[in-house]
């Protein structure tokens, strides 16, 4: 049966899509034996023969393609770049101009006539002196007409066939075979340093994309290629430049803006990297690895919302994008909405069962939502399927006790061993090791290990103690501003906040799991509510009056009903809100304020050997750093003692794990509620528990915790001593 020739066309088409280019290219022929004029069939073949390296065979399809039928744009756009590919910069002047007469402006023929005036300034630039751009064009010309030996039409399609397909060894042959018989022409160069790309040997595919990029210097996908590479070998400041002049070549090259996206967000430029990313996306829409990266922007920034709308949209263009699912999972857990998160994380490991670090945050997950056998399953899962997941390692060691000759130790001291142990990864088991030797009483080696995991990690995120102590005193400094701003108008709130303060590690989260046992009270976990509405006004940044109190207060009380469950109170354990409590008083008056307190050695300790996820806790990576802190916030709290008396309930966790029921029943009564029984038992608390106390808290009260820091008090140089002669 005989083909129409839009049926040749489509099964053509096809054909190309799927890389089948000697189908494609034989059925697009065919039609043109039928039809020499078919736009459609001229077009692809041009745009065939431009990726397969042989611009100037491209020039006469797409010529024939707008004599047929000038008011399709992208015939003018194929045509007009391959002329600008080729360097006939003035023949593409004038077709750009014929095609807005034809046509009218557009965004894309904008972009292209922007690149066509930085090419011709950057010839003009190069002229030597005496010589015309004219005449630079006609040497040019000249020398580009002379006889360079080329690959085949059908070595090449050959070549790109076996890559599409995956057959990368065939196609490595066939592209070394092309650098040896055609050395001056660049596909075979640009196809070998992909290869090898792919293959994983990135070292080797440097050198062919860099030949590929001399002999094509007009060539963007060749300096994006030699960007990819760059950036894997870790030489950010080469792969952006690289990235750059792809994207000077081709303005509208989304690929590229995307590039220089992921290097600026290594390079920690995050802002950079949010408006490439963006860029993208206007130039490609459906470009749904952009929308991904710009979800993982955000959700660095903090803007979590925005990242789980950004993860969604790349779902929606890509249905089976695990990657997507699993970092939404992480974005929903931090959003507090678990059951979500877990949802996410199981669909992400239904697409792609072998993916470790989905099953890594499953078991976080699950974790937080106390279902503690089934984290405790999927963090081994994770191991078993990638042995050097180190942060499942570090997960499922904070969730077991080690015994001689555990397997998991084994493990974790060969990555210690292993030389290419990344120094990220390096910390996550120095951490797990430490505890494991803690576990084994071997306190000797758990505090050298302890020491090296807060050394990776310091040298990771840094820390300045003089801008930590300048916060500390602009947030008293400027406290005399909110003290002495008019009140805004207070109607009693649906949900009454109770704010759990102090040193991270110091008892908030068994705190609040006391209190959330109360049945009209939600425990809301560690919320970012008061920071992030209220940070710019407690340290001055921000005007203090009426409006930006009322405004805190609306803000903080919208977000704080989200998270109610229709509690008539709701905890916010966010220990370093003891910074905002002059703020939280004054926008806040009906709220209650719970302070905290534990032993100051053993609140330092617990500080220095927790690894936070967040980089905001860089002053725990240090000793010395650590007791600066709680200098700084023992100073402000006696601040706000004198500041705001009567408004702060202290509870010191000691008193209330040595007499717990007298000092639960005080803290009952304090905030105003009933008596129940149940807060006798927050280990039958079934609520999510977010923190690093996830799992002591399904345990009883216990005493004795404050202690454990003595046990390495032979290792510590009398640091911490003085807070003993401090508290007698």
């Amino acid at each position: 049966m005989e083909l129409t020739l839009d049926q040749a066309l489509q099964q053509a088409v096809a054909a190309h899509r799927e890389g089948k280019l000697q189908d494609a290219e034989r059925l697009y022929r065919a039609i043109l034996l039928t039809q020499p004029s078919h736009p459609d069939a001229n077009h692809n073949l041009g745009v065939l023969a431009v990726a397969v390296g042989k611009p100037l065979d491209a020039v006469p399809f797409f010529k024939l393609a707008l004599e047929s039928n000038p008011e399709v744009e992208q015939f003018w756009l194929s045509y007009i770049d391959t002329l600008i590919k080729l360097e006939r910069l003035d023949e593409a002047k004038r077709v750009l101009v014929e095609g807005e007469k034809s046509r009218g402006s557009s965004d894309k023929l904008d972009s292209l006539k922007q690149r066509l005036t930085a090419t011709v300034s950057n010839d003009t630039t190069g002229t030597a002196k005496g010589q015309t751009l004219s005449e630079k064009s006609k040497k040019r010309k000249a020398q580009s007409s002379a006889p360079i030996a080329e690959p085949s039409w059908d070595q090449l399609t050959r070549l790109l066939e076996h890559y599409q397909a995956g057959r990368l060894e065939e196609a490595e042959a066939l592209a070394s075979s092309l650098t040896q018989q055609f050395p001056k022409h660049p596909f075979g160069w640009k196809a070998l340093g992909v290869v090898f790309k792919r293959l994983g040997r990135v070292n080797e595919s440097l050198l062919p994309m860099q030949e590929s990029v001399r002999l094509s210097p007009q060539d963007a996908e060749a300096h994006c290629n030699l960007g990819n590479t760059l950036k894997e070998l870790g030489r950010l400041d080469d792969a952006e430049a690289r990235y750059k002049k792809a994207i000077a070549l081709k303005p509208d090259y989304a690929e590229a803006h995307y590039n220089l996206g992921n290097t600026h967000r290594k390079l920690g430029r995050l802002d950079n990297a949010e408006a490439r990313y963006k860029k993208a996306i206007e130039l490609k829409p459906d470009y749904a690895e952009a929308h991904y990266n710009l979800g993982n922007t955000h959700r660095e920034l903090g803007r979590l919302d925005n990242a789980e709308a950004r993860y969604k949209k790349a779902i929606e263009l890509k249905p089976d994008y695990a990657e997507a699912y699993s970092n939404l999972g992480i974005t929903l857990q931090e959003l507090g909405s678990l059951d979500e998160a877990e949802a996410c994380n199981k669909k992400a490991i239904t697409l792609k069962p072998d993916f470790a670090e989905a099953h890594c945050n499953l078991g976080n997950t699950l974790k937080e939502l106390g279902k503690l056998d089934e984290a405790e399953a999927s963090l081994r899962q994770a191991i078993a399927l990638k042995p050097d997941l180190a942060e499942a390692h570090f997960n499922l060691a904070s969730m077991k006790k080690f015994s001689l000759e555990d397997e998991q130790c084994l493990q974790m001291q060969g990555l210690y061993r292993d030389p290419d142990t990344s120094e990220k990864s390096r910390c996550y088991i120095c951490f797990a090791l430490a505890k494991a030797y803690e576990d084994l009483r071997e306190f000797a080696r758990a505090f050298q290990l302890y020491t090296e995991a807060n050394a990776l990690r310091r040298k990771e995120i840094g820390y300045n103690a003089s801008q930590e102590k300048r916060l500390f005193e602009s947030l008293k400094g400027n406290y005399q501003q909110i003290s002495g701003a008019i009140r805004p108008e207070i109607i009693a709130p649906e949900h009454t906040p109770i704010f759990i303060v102090g040193m991270p590690r110091s008892g908030t989260t068994l705190v609040e799991q006391i209190i959330s046992s109360h049945p009209l009270v939600t425990g809301a976990g560690e919320l970012s509510f008061a920071h992030q509405f209220g940070s710019s006004i407690a340290v001055g940044h921000t005007p203090v009056d009426a409006e930006a109190l009322a405004t805190f207060r609306e803000q903080y009380l919208s977000a704080l009903k989200q998270r109610s469950e229709g509690s008539a109170s709701v905890s916010d354990k966010m220990p370093q809100n003891f910074r905002y409590l002059g703020l939280i008083t004054a926008a806040l008056p009906e709220a209650k304020i719970i302070h905290v307190k534990r032993d100051p050695a053993a609140v330092c300790w617990a500080n220095y050997t927790q690894l936070f996820v967040s980089d905001s806790f860089g002053y725990c990576y240090n000793l010395d750093d650590v007791m600066h802190f709680h200098e700084l916030y023992e100073d402000l709290m006696k601040y706000w003692h004198q500041a705001l008396p009567n408004r702060i309930y202290d509870l010191h966790y000691e008193l209330l794990t040595e007499n717990q029921e007298e000092e639960t029943r005080n803290l009952i009564s304090h905030l105003g509620l009933e008596w129940v029984d149940a807060c006798l038992s927050p280990e039958h608390n079934k609520r999510v528990v977010a923190t690093a106390s996830n799992v002591q808290v399904r345990q009883r009260v216990y005493q004795g915790s404050s202690d454990k820091w003595k046990r390495y008090r032979p290792y510590l140089d009398g640091k911490l001593d003085h807070f003993i002669t401090n508290n007698n």
